[in-house]
């Protein structure tokens, strides 16, 4: 889950300003559905965010961290629905889920930084820790939520309960984003129904299992 921690207070230079972090995410996302990864520069960023190009070097690197967390900040605006039941939060997630995927800004700026990823590590540290697990504060609030409900069993061993919400997560994730953005097949209400009955019925395999 997030941390609530209050970051350090800045010990010299100007404070940050969340309007222009907004400013600069925002110019970032549209930058790259007009200009596309290759052609995106911090300069054109810059511009379009109205901002000096010394105020984004403070902030970032560089065009890849830049980049993962104007995507980070898109699925920062994920929530986990109350609908019930354990089944019907898992179809709203997915359906929510998917029509972020469906987003210009997102699909294009996700698929560029998984691109680069594939030959810069760093990269691909900095996309787990901003995106993946951040976002999976959505299955421990949805796992939780179903173990009050007697919907799933206590996993009292940590080290086991955290490799289901990992194996939940990458299920999930990873159905939705091959359906939506490799596949370009539709992830509508009926597509949510089935894929959780599958997903349910693997985690009872899961629970039954010695």
């Amino acid at each position: 889950m997030q941390s609530r921690i209050t970051p350090p207070a800045r010990t010299g230079g100007r404070p940050r300003s969340a309007t222009a972090d907004a400013a600069i995410l925002e110019a970032t996302r549209q930058g790259l559905v007009e200009l596309g990864w290759s052609k995106l520069t911090l300069s054109d960023v810059a511009t379009r965010a109205g901002v000096a190009k010394t105020t984004l070097y403070r902030r970032w690197a560089g065009k890849s961290e830049l980049v993962v967390d104007a995507v980070a900040e898109l699925f920062d605006e994920l929530e986990l629905p109350d609908r019930g039941s354990l089944a019907a939060d898992i179809e709203g997630v997915v359906l929510q889920f998917a029509l972020l995927l469906g987003r210009p800004e997102t699909k294009t700026a996700l698929m560029a930084v998984v691109a680069e990823s594939t030959t810069d590590a760093p990269l691909r540290e900095r996309i787990r820790t901003s995106i993946v697990d951040r976002q999976k504060r959505l299955v421990l609030a949805g796992r939780a939520r179903a173990q009050e409900r007697g919907e799933l069993p206590a996993e009292p061993d940590p080290v086991s309960a955290a490799r289901t919400a990992d194996l939940i997560f990458d299920v999930i994730a990873g159905a939705v984003v091959h359906r939506a953005l490799v596949s370009a097949e539709p992830v509508d209400t009926e597509w949510a129904r089935r894929f959780t009955l599958l997903l349910l019925g693997g985690l009872a395999a899961a629970a039954d299992a010695p």
